[in-house]
């Protein structure tokens, strides 16, 4: 059974922005369907810039990092992360963004996949990395506070997986993309 039809996409009638902040843009966006049923959908303004995650794996351990997180007005554990720069590579962005949250810049970088969350709303696709063999640099970020980092063990990822503390979504995809990836070498 083929995962995609050949369905015929709808045709967009009309974009229009629907609220504007300082960070986000909600658009309306009228649909027309194949069958002729009309619809008005809001999203995200498309990203202009995809993202990057990385995994650095040191030894034995998983470099993570908390930081305060707006959306569950907490402090989170994750992972290094960040917009694309314009005109940076993929791994050009992970080592800055690694660089920036973690002073170390890294040798070895692994693409392990892209993914895109909340696909009804938004088009934010970002890379998932595996970052090696590390190198002091420190570059200025743009968090407010510098990030505590963590050492996780490689061998305890399936106890990371279990914590209902450790519960966004991409985070947890790039787990189990990491524990696929390491089974294979």
């Amino acid at each position: 059974m083929p995962l995609f039809s050949e369905k015929t996409l709808p045709q967009i009638l009309n974009i229009q922005t629907a609220c504007q902040s300082r960070i986000f843009t909600i658009q309306s966006v009228d649909l027309k369907f194949s069958n002729g049923i009309h619809r008005t959908y809001e999203r995200f303004k498309p990203a202009s810039r995809a993202a990057v995650m990385v995994l650095p794996i040191d030894g034995d351990d998983l470099l993570m990092v908390r930081e305060y997180a707006m959306g569950t007005e907490r402090y989170e554990l994750g992972f290094c992360k960040g917009l694309m720069e314009k005109e940076e590579t993929i791994e050009q962005s992970a080592n800055r963004e690694m660089q920036e949250e973690l002073g170390l810049g890294a040798k070895q970088f692994i693409h392990l996949r892209t993914v895109n969350s909340n696909l009804t709303f938004m088009n934010s696709p970002m890379h998932i990395l595996v970052a090696r063999d590390f190198y002091p640099s420190k570059l200025e970020g743009d968090e407010p506070e510098p990030l505590d980092i963590l050492r996780f063990p490689l061998a305890k990822l399936d106890e990371l997986l279990n914590n209902p503390d450790f519960c966004e979504s991409r985070n947890l995809v790039a787990i189990y993309a990491l524990r696929d990836y390491l089974e294979k070498i």
